[in-house]
């Protein structure tokens, strides 16, 4: 059974750093993209950050040139890290791991899973 196990988080100053990362176990071949998410309060989820199936990376607007995230491969760990710099109050969120599995066939999205949800809190 796939499961992601999310780490980090927690309470931050305006300017800080924190890294989340998050771990993909049950999975040999680990999933082909994977990305996080946050939610604010009265918010929808937004994306912050994606390694996409074609191996790109994005990022939201509001996270280019402060976040950086990252994916190590090494021994089907299948981990990624979000390292999160200069925060600010608006970064105030529940973030959440993503992974997604297609299909190598056709590419249709077969299985879409979710972490457990990190808080972070950036206040002073």
């Amino acid at each position: 059974q796939v499961q992601l196990v999310e780490s980090g988080g927690g309470l931050v100053q305006p300017g800080g750093s924190l890294r989340l990362s998050c771990a993909v176990t049950g999975s040999r071949a680990g999933p082909q993209a994977m990305g996080y998410y946050r939610q604010a309060p009265g918010k929808q989820r937004e994306l912050v950050a994606e390694i996409t199936s074609g191996g790109g990376t994005n990022y939201a607007d509001s996270a280019k040139g402060r976040f950086t995230f990252s994916r190590d491969n090494d021994n089907a760990k299948n981990t990624v890290y979000l390292q999160m710099s200069s925060l600010k109050p608006e970064d105030t969120a529940v973030y959440y791991c993503n992974a997604k599995f297609y299909n190598d066939f056709d590419g249709r999205l077969e299985y879409d899973y979710w972490g457990q949800g990190t808080q972070v809190t950036v206040s002073s």
